[in-house]
């Protein structure tokens, strides 16, 4: 029963198999998939290709498969007179919230083509900033792992080898050496000695240091804790409310946010979409829950009648900057060019600030390699610094 189901014809017409369903399980629609089929789609409707054909030629293209699977579902219920929007609502995980109301807004405006050329510009733009944090983020933390382990190895390895050394010259160990063997031995955890030497196993157990288990327990004790209570609507704000207050990356986060609520509320404006629903689409892509507060805490304020730049000033939480550009924008009746405008001049700090956290972050990982083996060799030289004393 379970095989046959499985292979039953899908919606599209096509018989989908067990490795099939495994693909489209592992597989997923990145930003830039979404962006490229935005861009085709747009070309070729504008080109007057009727959209079942568009969507056929896309299909056929397309080399993501999952995505690949859902135009397949779309076209066919767009050839059985369905709306574009309405089959690409039943594909959550290939089209989101943000792309069906602006699909939708299309459809009823008869500017379909506009729309996905906005949407293709707004992927575009959301990937190229994902692209140059990952980027940014890409040099540190190769560094770092490579540092941790060679610390790592310089301490279990290297380390243990100067014990036996030490202890014939007899000479008192300083306390930054003691301190590094100490933690020397915390990482090697249990280790056999000779069978001449272990009376019998339990004695031998009793005596083991079984710190670095319990360190490594702890660990992963609180890091699930922080997720589970990231999870909780309480929490989730806590812990965002403390990222965008952090020292280096709070900034970043927080500009990032602003570039992207004034995109994506610009566009989702300029293409038609209601404001209180574009209010609500913005908040549920916000990223961050303070500031998903702030724009539900403005949408309640424009059904009672107030404005977006007051209700925005008032949590305190967007920059002054854009809080002024909202403000213009809603007096002259232009709220959706200045929000682009703001949306575009937060891309570029959000770029000015990637490119000034990379270059801050490259001496200070020199600095923190030359520190970890630094200290592991200062180790080892101080105490023999404290023989050559005691000989002279």
């Amino acid at each position: 029963m379970a095989n046959a189901a499985a292979n039953q014809p899908a919606k599209g017409g096509e018989s989908i198999g067990i490795g099939d369903r495994i693909t489209l399980l592992l597989s997923s629609v990145t930003v830039k998939d979404k962006a490229v089929f935005s861009r085709q789609f747009a070309a070729m409707f504008n080109a007057g290709v009727g959209m079942i054909r568009c969507l056929s030629v896309l299909t056929e293209q397309c080399g993501n498969p999952k995505l690949k699977r859902a135009l397949v579902d779309i076209n066919g219920e767009v050839s059985e007179g369905g709306s574009l929007s309405e089959a690409m609502r039943r594909h959550p995980s290939c089209f989101d919230n943000l792309y069906v109301a602006m699909v939708q807004a299309g459809e009823v405006g008869g500017v379909l083509d506009e729309v996905l050329n906005r949407l293709a510009k707004l992927l575009e733009d959301s990937a190229r900033i994902q692209n140059q944090l990952k980027s940014a983020m890409a040099y540190p933390q190769t560094v770092g792992g490579i540092a941790v382990v060679i610390f790592l190895g310089m301490t279990i390895f290297l380390l243990p080898t100067f014990t036996g050394i030490f202890d014939q010259l007899g000479a008192e160990l300083p306390a930054f050496t003691q301190l590094m063997m100490n933690i020397s031995f915390f990482l090697r955890g249990p280790t056999l000695p000779p069978a001449s030497e272990v009376p019998d196993a339990e004695s031998w157990i009793e005596t083991q240091n079984y710190a670095i288990i319990v360190f490594v327990g702890i660990l992963f004790a609180i890091i699930f804790a922080v997720k589970q209570y990231y999870k909780t609507p309480v929490g989730q704000f806590q812990i965002d409310k403390l990222l965008l207050k952090a020292p280096i990356f709070g900034d970043l986060i927080e500009k990032t946010a602003v570039a992207r609520f004034c995109n994506v509320f610009g566009t989702l404006t300029r293409s038609g979409v209601p404001i209180l629903n574009s209010m609500e689409i913005v908040r549920d892509t916000a990223g961050n829950a303070v500031i998903a507060d702030a724009i539900d805490y403005a949408r309640d304020s424009i059904q009672s009648g107030g404005q977006i730049s007051e209700a925005m000033q008032e949590k305190g939480v967007f920059p002054a900057l854009a809080i002024q550009m909202m403000a213009i924008g809603e007096e002259t009746g232009e709220l959706d060019a200045m929000l682009m405008k703001v949306g575009a001049f937060y891309e570029d700090e959000v770029e000015q600030a990637i490119k000034g956290l990379t270059s801050m972050l490259e001496p200070l990982m020199i600095v923190v390699i030359g520190g970890m083996v630094g200290s592991i060799l200062l180790s080892m030289y101080l105490p023999m610094f404290a023989v050559m004393e005691e000989i002279g």
